[in-house]
């Protein structure tokens, strides 16, 4: 018996998947608990647009990625730190730091949770940032720390 399934399934398969699963297994256990739903060919045409549209979905928000990522790789964030006299920080340059200069200077929308820092950046040079554009990509720029006056 064809059934697509409406969650994810240990050991079976995930959401939006079409399988062949036993009569029993479907009927009885699949379909009463709102796992699945019978592979009759209006839902199984139904299943298969929707899971080309969500296909499409995918490739276009990947390829919006590759452009964001090809902004950023030209991108130099500069971003103020305060020092004491003894050329000591007396704060740091975080994510969300970061992501504020790209707003504010560049006018790129990047969410700070998105920025990869292992931690917050405490002295002044330039420093490499990953930054998660999409799942399966990533983007790297550069953030030059300069003292504040």
């Amino acid at each position: 018996m064809k059934v697509i399934l409406l969650q994810d399934v240990k050991k079976v398969g995930k959401k939006g998947e079409i399988i062949e699963v036993a009569d029993g297994y479907g009927r009885n256990y699949l379909m009463r608990r709102g796992l699945a739903l019978e592979g009759t060919p209006e839902n199984l045409n139904n299943a298969r647009q929707k899971n080309a549209a969500q296909e499409h979905k995918d490739q276009v928000a990947e390829d919006e990625a590759k452009v964001l990522a090809a902004q950023l790789k030209k991108v130099t964030v500069e971003v103020p730190l305060k020092l004491g006299a003894d050329g000591r920080a007396f704060s740091s340059v975080t994510a969300q730091t970061i992501s504020e200069a790209l707003a504010a200077k560049h006018e790129l929308t990047v969410d700070k949770k998105k920025i990869e820092l292992k931690e917050p950046i405490r002295t002044v040079g330039r420093f490499p940032v990953a930054i998660r554009i999409h799942p399966k990509m990533t983007a790297e720029i550069q953030v030059h720390v300069v003292p504040e006056e």
